[in-house]
C-alpha cells in the first residue's frame, strides 16, 4: 500500500495523471489503478472525478496530510535498516570504580554484536577520562560523578557506596573516629566523602591509599581503617571479615554517566549498547 500512497501524494503535487506517469514511470492507466486501489483499501473517495482534471475531495485532503507523514516515517525506517554496520576502532574510557572483572562478560557481548569493531578500553579516574574525551582521545567515557559537573552527559544509573569495617574495629566501637583506606586522588568517591565530612566539620583521615580494590579490602579486613564498597555487591559477594557500618555522612551516591562524541555516526550503536550493558550491570543488585 506504500506505493499506492506514494502515487496519490505525487498526484496531489502534480495535479495530473500524465505527469505522475512520467515521474514514476508508469502508464497512465496504471497510475489510475493505484489511486483506485488506495480508495478501495480506505473505503473512501479521494478524488472528485467530475472535475477536469480531478481534484481532491475533503477526505482526500486529510489523507494527503497523513499520507505524507506516513511516507516520511517509512523513509526513516528504511534509512535505519540501510545504516552501515559499525566498523573500526571504538575508544572507551571506563572509570576505575566500575572496572571490575564481572563486567567483562557484558563488554564482550557488545563486541560480539559488532564483529567489525575493535574495542580500545582504558580505565582511569573520571576527571582524567573526561579530559581525554574532551581532547578527542576517547569516543566515549563512562564516569562516576554528579550531573552538575557534566551537563551534557547521558545518565545511566546510580552507584551507592556503603562504609565497611573489620569485625575487630566494630567491636571496639571506634568506627566513627577511624581513619580510611581509600583510592588515591582524584578518586571521585574520595572527593565526595571528603566534602561530606567537611560539611560536618570533620577531616578526612587517610590510613592508606591504594588503587587495587583487592588490597584495599585486605587492609580494611586487617582493621587498618574504614573502606567504601558498592552496595549492589555487598549481599552478592558477602566479603569475609568485614561488614557494613553506619558512619555519619559517609554513605554516598554517585551518578553513573556516559559522555560521548556527537559525531560517532554508526558507532553510536556501539555506544548505546555499552550504555545499556553498564546500566544492567549496576542495576542487577539494587
Amino acid at each position: 500500500m506504500i506505493e499506492e500512497l506514494r502515487t496519490f501524494v505525487l498526484f496531489a503535487e502534480e495535479g495530473s495523471i500524465q505527469k505522475v506517469a512520467q515521474r514514476l514511470p508508469l502508464t497512465q492507466p496504471a497510475v489510475s489503478r493505484q489511486i483506485q486501489r488506495l480508495e478501495q483499501a480506505l473505503g473512501a473517495q479521494l478524488l472528485d472525478r467530475r472535475q477536469k482534471p480531478p481534484t481532491l475531495t475533503p477526505t482526500g485532503v486529510d489523507v494527503l496530510a497523513r499520507g505524507r507523514e506516513i511516507l516520511d516515517g517509512f523513509a526513516k525506517l528504511k534509512a535505519i535498516a540501510a545504516a552501515p554496520e559499525p566498523e573500526g576502532v571504538f575508544r572507551l574510557g571506563l572509570v576505575n570504580g566500575l572496572a571490575h572483572h564481572s563486567l567483562a562478560e557484558r563488554i564482550a557481548a557488545v563486541v560480539a554484536r559488532f564483529p567489525q569493531v575493535s574495542l580500545r578500553l582504558k580505565s582511569g579516574w573520571s576527571a582524567d577520562l573526561a579530559e581525554q574525551h574532551r581532547l578527542g582521545l576517547l569516543d566515549a567515557a563512562i564516569l562516576l560523578s554528579d550531573k552538575s559537573r557534566f551537563h551534557e552527559a547521558q545518565p545511566i544509573g546510580e552507584e551507592e557506596l556503603v562504609t565497611i569495617a573489620s569485625h575487630t574495629l566494630i567491636a571496639t566501637g571506634a568506627q566513627q573516629q577511624s581513619r580510611w583506606v581509600l583510592s588515591p586522588e582524584p578518586c571521585d568517591a574520595r572527593r565526595r566523602l571528603a566534602g561530606r565530612l567537611a560539611e560536618q566539620g570533620r577531616p578526612l583521615l587517610v590510613a592508606a591509599e591504594i588503587e587495587d580494590a583487592g588490597l584495599q579490602m585486605g587492609l580494611v579486613r586487617q582493621g587498618l581503617g574504614l573502606g567504601l564498597f558498592p552496595k549492589r555487591l555487598l549481599d552478592r559477594t558477602k566479603p569475609e571479615g568485614v561488614e557494613p557500618v553506619e558512619v555519619a555522612g559517609a554513605n554516598l551516591k554517585l551518578d553513573v554517566l556516559m559522555v560521548r562524541s556527537p559525531h560517532l555516526g554508526p558507532m553510536a550503536r556501539v555506544a548505546d549498547d555499552l550504555a545499556d550493558e553498564v546500566r544492567a550491570f549496576i542495576s542487577i543488585f539494587p
